[in-house]
């Protein structure tokens, strides 16, 4: 075809453009902007924790001055004995009623002595207010001398004697007991390897080391005592259990092994010790 006419083809590129625009499709969104560097972010500041309550026992502050330690109490000390209340124990002006009787008691059994006067130590303890001294511990039965006890005991002694050991050796050697030989009564000291007092320092106690018979024979006490003897006094020592409160003899420890130990001692709930 020949050329156009100037008007035609103004109006064929308009119309070309045109339907160009149409085509091509428009932006969902708005435009995006231009690719700049962005800014960073200031970084987070984590906060501090604030600090936990102290829950712990607070510590004493110690003191400015070191305390003084307690003050030893005298008992404590290694040269006094551990107290008693008996030590305490004094004689009255007039004999107490239950002394007066315990006397008449062992006149009624035959028994004789003779009063002494009181005995005391304050710095060890010992005491005893109303001491006598034993003759003999029944019509027929002598004591060594020098037997000092409290009328209490002289009193256990002498029924255990008449009631137990005359009639041990009637049926066991066939004669009567003439005599005990006493190996301590009252002295004034401690237990031995201890600071608690003896019930001989209170002349609450008896040692007896022997037995001596009418027709002359001794019975000795010690560990390995001929069969006949250790019969007898197998059968004392078992039945002092009970009417004295403490029995010790041969076996129980070596400051026993030569003679009977027979106290009054009073023990919780009345109880006896018998080794």
């Amino acid at each position: 075809a020949g050329p156009q006419p100037a008007g035609a083809a103004d109006r064929l590129n308009q119309e070309k453009s045109r339907q160009g625009k149409q085509a091509r499709p428009e932006p969902s969104g708005p435009e995006p902007s231009p690719d700049i560097e962005s800014e960073p972010e200031p970084p987070t500041v984590v906060p501090i924790p604030t600090q936990r309550p102290d829950t712990a026992e607070p510590v004493a502050e110690p003191p400015a001055v070191a305390p003084k330690p307690p003050e030893k109490p005298a008992d404590a000390d290694n040269n006094k004995m551990l107290p008693d209340p008996r030590s305490a124990d004094r004689p009255a002006d007039k004999m107490p009623q239950d002394e007066v009787a315990c006397r008449e008691r062992l006149k009624a059994l035959g028994v004789e002595f003779e009063e002494h006067k009181a005995e005391s130590n304050p710095e060890i303890g010992c005491s005893i207010p109303y001491p006598i001294i034993l003759k003999t511990l029944g019509k027929s039965v002598g004591i060594g001398s020098g037997t000092e006890l409290n009328c209490q005991m002289a009193e256990a002694a002498a029924r255990f004697t008449v009631d137990v050991i005359q009639p041990a050796a009637k049926a066991e050697f066939g004669v009567d007991l003439k005599s005990i030989t006493q190996a301590s009564a009252f002295v004034c000291r401690p237990r031995n390897g201890t600071r608690k007092l003896s019930e001989h320092a209170f002349g609450n106690a008896l040692d007896i080391a022997s037995f001596t018979l009418s027709d002359g024979r001794k019975v000795e006490i010690g560990p390995v005592p001929p069969e006949k003897d250790a019969k007898f006094l197998n059968s004392v020592r078992k039945a002092a259990c009970g009417p004295f409160k403490t029995v010790l003899g041969p076996g129980a420890d070596a400051d026993h092994a030569l003679h009977f130990h027979f106290d009054l001692e009073q023990r919780r709930h009345g109880g006896t010790f018998c080794q």
